[in-house]
């Protein structure tokens, strides 16, 4: 009798073998499509596989936050001196501001002229109003 031992992992890495998951996902799909009537059992199911893990994902989506939130409440409530947190907090949001003034003041529009030859503050300028909402929006 013969057995065969399937294993998605890659033998010499132990990690999965993505591209060759990948691989086989799209010509499975190509094929899937050339068959006509007899695939289309199989393309509603995979249909049906989609539509479940995208309400499952906006499920979690959804109610992620709350998690999040419960977590950091619980521990701020484990903390014996809330005021250090406010003030690690504090540092880290202020080091935050200066390495992103430093990084869009000094490091881009110096890349942006060595690059181009161009005062990169006038490009800002121009472009301010996009910079303006992605800031914004955080995006």
């Amino acid at each position: 009798e013969v057995q065969y031992d399937i294993s998605l992992l890659n033998e010499g890495t132990g990690k999965p073998n993505v591209l060759g998951i990948v691989t086989f996902a799209i010509l499975f799909g190509i094929m899937l499509g050339r068959m006509g009537e007899r695939g289309k059992p199989i393309l509603a199911f995979c249909d049906c596989l989609v539509e479940v893990t995208m309400k499952l994902f906006t499920f979690f989506l959804w109610y992620s936050p709350f998690g999040i939130a419960f977590l950091i409440a619980a521990k701020i409530v484990e903390m014996e001196d809330f005021s250090v947190l406010l003030g690690k907090v504090g540092m880290y949001f202020i080091t935050v501001l200066i390495g992103l003034f430093i990084h869009g003041s000094i490091v881009l529009p110096l890349i942006y002229f060595v690059l181009v030859r161009k005062n990169p503050y006038t490009f800002i300028y121009g472009i301010s109003q996009a910079l303006a909402t992605a800031f914004g929006t955080s995006s």
